[in-house]
């Protein structure tokens, strides 16, 4: 196998630091969009608010209604030092975190109002910790204590925490589990969503709850296994019935996200063509020479440079033309990342 910097190197571009967009637009459908025609090859620069021009007509998008929680703790060691931590996933009763340094198990770590962690396991970069409340109360705990956890490059945000829990957010999210907010799904306002649906296309919604892997770096791995970092997703039965039927029509199935392509291909992995299994976790690595099972079209936004998501949007375009994309996109300007401007692959 290649060496994994030559992989990754392939995945490379320069950008100014300037670009990397450290609040939303605003509005958020006012926000810029790269269209590119794969059957043609044509570009078109526009905005957001824009997008049903581009939509086929009998197309159906689909979006990750995850909600993200201000998953990021400050607590105070019993040196008087503090630790951050951020909040991966449940396990029993016990709290799954990454911290910013070394915890020792038996550690006791204070929060506010009399609330107590204690460090009880080690597992590689993560820890568990068993708190003194209830883990039924864990999600009070994180919305009165919690922080936002935007990623590491958005260094200088001039939003308020109250702030960034509404624009780090979609205008649709409805279940709580996410540690990064599905990005490309902030463009979209609910204006613009009833004006694609008055051009006759349809929507609908999973969820997949992002996790810390989407920020983590690839390694070794990831490539020899072929597999990445988990996480949980889930398609109600009845809107898998709809995308099944509206997929062996021949609609178009537009995936809002890397999110939403990781769930619609884990679910018809075993019958192409087919959502089939609707809920589990999934640790699905899409690049360059992966055949799509089920989404046919892209929204996402621009990537970090040598990461997985742009691996994944690379298997739709190529590796040479997605970097031709960016440059473009680059030279014009664009907003990168998260609350950047977006690009639409139909």
């Amino acid at each position: 196998m290649r060496n994994i910097d030559d992989i990754l190197g392939g995945f490379d571009y320069k950008f100014p630091q300037g670009l990397i967009a450290q609040k939303p637009a605003s509005p958020r459908d006012g926000s810029r969009v790269l269209v590119y025609e794969r059957e043609g090859g044509a570009i078109f620069l526009d905005k957001f608010f824009n997008l049903p021009k581009y939509l086929p007509k009998n197309a159906v998008i689909v979006f990750n209604e995850t909600k993200v929680i201000p998953a990021r703790l400050i607590l105070k060691k019993e040196t008087g030092g503090k630790a951050v931590v951020i909040f991966i996933e449940r396990e029993g009763d016990l709290l799954k975190v990454m911290s910013d340094r070394k915890l020792n198990v038996g550690l006791k770590l204070t929060l506010k109002d009399g609330v107590l962690f204690e460090v009880t396991d080690q597992r590689e970069n993560f820890y568990l910790l068993r708190p003194s409340f209830l883990i039924s109360k864990l999600g009070a705990v994180l919305n009165k204590y919690g922080i936002t956890p935007i990623p590491p490059y958005i260094k200088n945000s001039p939003l308020s925490e109250s702030e960034l829990r509404q624009k780090y957010q979609t205008v649709f999210a409805r279940t709580a589990g996410s540690i990064a907010a599905p990005t490309a799904s902030l463009h979209f306002t609910k204006r613009l969503i009833e004006k694609i649906k008055r051009v006759g296309v349809d929507i609908k919604f999973v969820t997949l709850h992002v996790n810390l892997g989407t920020f983590a770096t690839l390694k070794p791995e990831h490539l020899e296994k072929g597999r990445l970092h988990e996480e949980f997703y889930e398609i109600d039965a009845a809107s898998a019935r709809f995308l099944n039927a509206a997929k062996s029509k021949g609609r178009p199935i537009i995936a809002v996200g890397t999110t939403v392509a990781r769930t619609l291909e884990s679910a018809a992995a075993a019958s192409p063509g087919k959502l089939t299994k609707l809920t589990g976790t999934t640790d699905l690595f899409v690049r360059e020479g992966y055949e799509f099972k089920f989404a046919d079209q892209l929204i996402t936004n621009f990537h970090v440079p040598r990461s997985s998501l742009m691996m994944l949007v690379s298997a739709l375009v190529s590796r040479k033309k997605l970097l031709e994309l960016y440059g473009q996109a680059i030279s014009k300007k664009f907003r990168l990342f998260s609350f950047g401007d977006g690009m639409y692959i139909k």
